[in-house]
């Protein structure tokens, strides 16, 4: 926090710090973060950070900031008519993927609420989304990848493309990718390997919720496919349970030099696949309101505990 208010106040970067900011993933959880990032903007601290990180609907979120658009990415969660479209479980029953990241991407995000792709290219902040090697089951910052529009559509979607739920791997730059919550649900590790110093982290879970087990049928089926289809993703997934656990454990030391920002105790659980505009529309408010208490419009507060 004594890093971010001294950026704040000063106006420059040039304090010798690599300060990060990362959105964790989570499906329609994400309208936590969306909200989070929203107030960060209404706050005018999106140029504080060297780089941005964000993982499946995080990193969505996180583009949504950098082309400077973080209130109209708001709308496209909100609108019936586009989450209906977006995530239908019962397409599954005709072979055809329960999210259509398509849809999003190049409909929603290039048309109906325009995401401004160019100003992410041009943006001094770098943009690293998150996605997982389905050879390897290593998670991969695509960031080298991002050269022009269409790569980084492509990127937002590797990122973002759920086993069996969103359909097959995304390939970019000759590799094919899946969710990049398979292996980093929070990409702590991706920035701290890339020379982060200080991270502010934006969490779609409260503090004291737990990633529950995957449903049976899904872990059946799910990891049935991947185990022919990906094998290096399978074995990320077999991993996930103590994954929450590890990343955890790295930002716990990280010390002072992490902040987390979680949905506050009392808020609602929101499922990976919920599409009701009210429940999204008061996740994304619970969002922007704790980020607005606690950095304390206009001026950044002095350090002290986060949320």
């Amino acid at each position: 926090m004594e890093v971010i208010r001294d950026r704040f106040a000063s106006g420059s970067r040039a304090d010798g710090h690599r300060l990060v900011l990362i959105v964790e993933g989570g499906g329609s959880r994400g309208v936590y973060s969306s909200g989070m990032v929203h107030g960060l903007e209404q706050l005018g601290m999106a140029q504080l950070f060297d780089s941005v990180y964000g993982t499946s609907a995080g990193a969505i979120n996180a583009a949504w900031l950098l082309c400077g658009r973080a209130g109209r990415g708001l709308k496209a969660w909100t609108d019936a008519a586009i989450m209906r479209r977006a995530i239908d479980p019962t397409r599954m029953l005709r072979g055809r993927p329960a999210f259509d990241l398509n849809y999003l991407v190049h409909k929603v995000y290039d048309g109906l609420h325009p995401m401004d792709f160019p100003a992410i290219l041009a943006n001094e902040t770098t943009f690293h989304p998150i996605a997982t090697d389905i050879r390897t089951g290593e998670p991969v910052d695509l960031h080298p990848f991002i050269v022009d529009k269409a790569t980084l559509q492509t990127a937002l979607r590797a990122s973002s493309g759920l086993p069996l739920l969103a359909g097959p791997p995304v390939e970019l730059g000759g590799r094919r990718y899946f969710d990049g919550g398979l292996s980093e649900t929070v990409p702590v590790r991706s920035a701290l390997k890339a020379g982060a110093t200080h991270a502010l982290i934006l969490r779609t879970r409260r503090a004291d919720e737990r990633r529950p087990p995957a449903p049976w049928l899904h872990d059946v089926v799910g990891g049935t496919y991947m185990r022919f289809i990906a094998p290096g993703a399978y074995r990320a997934w077999k991993l996930r349970p103590g994954q929450q656990i590890l990343e955890d454990g790295v930002i716990a030391g990280m010390g002072a030099a992490a902040c987390q920002i979680h949905p506050p105790a009392g808020s609602p659980d929101i499922s990976s696949v919920e599409t009701d505009p009210g429940i999204l529309a008061r996740g994304m408010e619970i969002g922007r309101r704790v980020v607005a208490e606690l950095m304390a419009a206009p001026s950044v507060p002095q350090a002290g505990p986060c949320v």
